[in-house]
């Protein structure tokens, strides 16, 4: 996914390249948009921009990115127990079923994703042992880019201990870290967090 392949959204585009292009890039930034507007698409478009724009071999950088599997590209999102995966479920469990899922339904929603990871009637949550994760995937420095980019989609469904564990790497980063949350219900998502981020609004298509 890259800029090219948004479809609408392009006031969005062109600040978000202005960000980068005069290096005024905030550290945490939240994606609100309904469901099918496009706002993951343009999260991973971005982070392909801010990851390859500097790279020696941009190229094949951001054809890393388009597959999802640049090593400074991170994503968490709600995940839940199902028949593979029994306990301690985390993001990084389901990273095979997330590159498909989004390559082939860029557009869908968090049930669709529920039932791809077939968790029947649980519900999905970002919970401690994700935010460990995400906080551990950080402190890394840059693999290959100039930057590294954690996607967490629907934030909404972190829970209170997560938020908590998660507040100060959302206001004080490691260097070259950028955090885009994405999500469908900015008010779910606690005050603290919010008031952390950089918020864009993502009309409807």
């Amino acid at each position: 996914m890259d800029f090219k392949q948004i479809i609408g959204q392009t006031h969005i585009v062109n600040y978000l390249k202005h960000t980068v292009d005069q290096k005024r890039v905030s550290h945490a930034q939240l994606f609100v948009g309904k469901e099918g507007v496009g706002t993951l698409q343009m999260a991973i478009a971005y982070a392909a921009y801010l990851i390859c724009k500097n790279s020696l071999n941009s190229e094949i950088c951001t054809r890393k990115c388009k597959k999802l599997e640049h090593p400074d590209l991170h994503f968490a999102f709600p995940v839940a127990a199902n028949k593979v995966v029994k306990k301690h479920p985390v993001s990084a469990l389901f990273l095979s079923e997330w590159r498909k899922f989004i390559l082939e339904n860029p557009f869908a929603g968090l049930f669709d994703w529920y039932k791809a990871i077939d968790i029947e009637n649980k519900q999905g949550k970002i919970g401690v042992d994700e935010a460990q994760a995400i906080i551990r995937a950080l402190k890394l420095t840059p693999y290959e880019g100039s930057y590294k980019v954690m996607i967490i989609w629907m934030p909404e469904k972190m829970n209170i201990a997560a938020s908590n564990k998660l507040l100060k790497l959302i206001e004080e980063p490691p260097q070259n870290t950028v955090l885009l949350l994405v999500t469908e219900n900015e008010e779910q998502i606690i005050s603290t967090i919010r008031s952390r981020c950089q918020v864009l609004y993502f009309n409807n298509l």
